[in-house]
């Protein structure tokens, strides 16, 4: 689609987070089956229930501007879920794969605020406030849904992660690990 306005540009935005969001409803059950923790299978489930809800608000929006549904491949979305596709797949200690998990589907998480956030500019730009209310919804719920991931690590991957391995070593608390 040739670029001749803002509009072309939120439009193209458009298909690729619906894209991508169509992708993600397809990839999360893989890492929903691969948890170990069941809070973080339970956490994955919820978010996967609020993207099939985004898909349908992307669909409202679609409307808005009068366009049918149209999703496009989106190639970062595709990278992002083999990223998680790999830590899924991940063998040994379920605490490391796990937080490798968590991980994978945070940067999905940052993709989508970032992807939601121009969309939100682009139709607050053009006057379409009703359209970025409802983009504006979905961004707080990506928001949410990196917060639950963090605090699912927080309250019961990192500790067990973190003792991987260390047979006997004198175990450290990761909060007072100086950063270079």
């Amino acid at each position: 689609m040739p670029m001749k306005a803002l509009q072309d540009l939120l439009l193209d935005q458009l298909q690729d987070v619906y894209g991508a969001e169509k992708q993600l409803v397809k990839a999360l059950p893989k890492l929903v089956k691969a948890a170990n923790s069941p809070a973080l299978a339970k956490a994955i489930t919820a978010h996967l229930r609020e993207t099939e809800e985004h898909v349908k608000r992307l669909e409202t929006v679609f409307a808005m501007f009068r366009q049918k549904p149209n999703a496009k491949r989106s190639r970062g979305m595709e990278g992002l879920i083999d990223e998680g596709d790999r830590a899924a797949k991940g063998e040994g200690n379920e605490a490391l794969v796990d937080a490798g998990i968590i991980a994978a589907a945070q940067r999905v998480e940052h993709y989508e605020m970032a992807a939601y956030g121009c969309l939100i500019h682009y139709a607050e730009l053009l006057g379409m406030t009703d359209a970025a209310d409802l983009l504006s919804v979905t961004f707080k719920e990506e928001r949410a849904a990196d917060a639950k991931l963090t605090q699912v690590s927080d309250e019961e991957i990192w500790e067990l992660a973190i003792a991987a391995g260390q047979d006997g070593q004198p175990e450290w608390d990761a909060r007072k690990v100086a950063m270079y």
